[in-house]
């Protein structure tokens, strides 16, 4: 290994492990309270070190996000491919949102207090308007499953998109942080799926009985 790529690896290394003890701090104490010192002594480097991989506390909590919400987006941005309908696709898709948080809840409730607080967060408007649109990238695949489920007549032609995605997106995440930090530790997960499998269902179910009613 060259010299030049050596410091490269070190460099995104030294990134990662400030990513990595930010989050803990942000799951912890919340976005107010952590601030770049107390980053830097979560990771073991100076105040300094901090500021020659990010400018601001605001810049690593988006950095946070943004990477995860990619990262979603990567394992999910095909998933019609290899579905047999929409129907089928929106169980998956929901399966692996769930899992997602479930393998990451720190993610999860960083991801709640952007959407709950990000006006008092004060965030540059640049970094701001791009997390919302990354985020809307992921959330937009459910919007593609149920266009595909309207083009095959799975779901009913009119069929609001935005706001049928964000119906199933606010169930999910209502669903979510409702098990996710609540009630006994080996039942969370059960509980969190077996509502979520259960209540989607039920969504589904309204959506491809309203398009039979319309073609009969």
């Amino acid at each position: 290994m060259g010299l030049e790529e050596r410091r490269k690896r070190e460099r995104e290394n030294r990134k990662n492990a400030i990513l990595k003890a930010a989050r803990k701090l942000f799951f912890e104490k919340g976005f107010r309270s952590v601030t770049v010192e107390s980053i830097a002594r979560k990771a073991d480097l100076s105040k300094g070190s901090i500021y020659l991989y990010y400018s601001s506390k605001e810049e690593i909590y988006s950095q946070i996000l943004l990477k995860d919400i990619d990262k979603f987006h990567d394992r999910v941005a095909d998933i019609l491919q290899d579905s047999s309908g929409a129907s089928e696709a929106l169980i998956r898709l929901a399966e692996i949102y769930v899992n997602y948080f479930l393998n990451d809840r720190e993610l999860f409730r960083i991801l709640m207090n952007f959407m709950i607080h990000n006006n008092g967060m004060n965030l540059p408007a640049d970094l701001n308007i791009h997390i919302i649109k990354t985020m809307n990238r992921a959330i937009d695949v459910f919007e593609q499953i149920l266009k595909f489920g309207m083009e095959k007549g799975e779901f009913p032609p009119d069929t609001n998109l935005r706001l049928n995605r964000n119906a199933i997106w606010g169930l999910l995440n209502g669903i979510i942080a409702l098990h996710l930090f609540t009630g006994k530790e080996a039942k969370r997960a059960e509980a969190i799926r077996s509502t979520i499998k259960t209540s989607l269902e039920i969504y589904i179910r309204g959506l491809r009985s309203s398009a039979y009613c319309k073609k009969y």
